[in-house]
């Protein structure tokens, strides 16, 4: 017989735009906000774990490739923190 399975609670992320204020704005020129999305190599978090909705998801990856673009943030995960 099997071992039962164990079940582990998973809290449902909430995205902090849609919770806290529905008119701030998500701006390519504040980096240190971008920052939260990014890993320590660079790279934009996933849905899935930074626990954005799609539409805020959209704007973010965008806000950081314009940032990264005009060189306010790295490519690179280098000197990032």
């Amino acid at each position: 017989m099997p071992a039962p399975k164990k079940r582990t609670f998973q809290r449902a992320r909430v995205c902090r735009y849609c919770t806290t204020d529905k008119d701030q704005i998500i701006d390519y020129k504040d980096t240190k906000q971008l920052r939260y999305f990014i890993s320590e190599r660079g790279k934009i978090m996933p849905r899935r774990i930074s626990g954005t909705c799609a539409t805020h998801q959209r704007q973010l990856c965008e806000a950081i490739k314009r940032a990264r673009q005009i060189a306010l943030l790295p490519y690179s995960g280098v000197n990032l923190r």
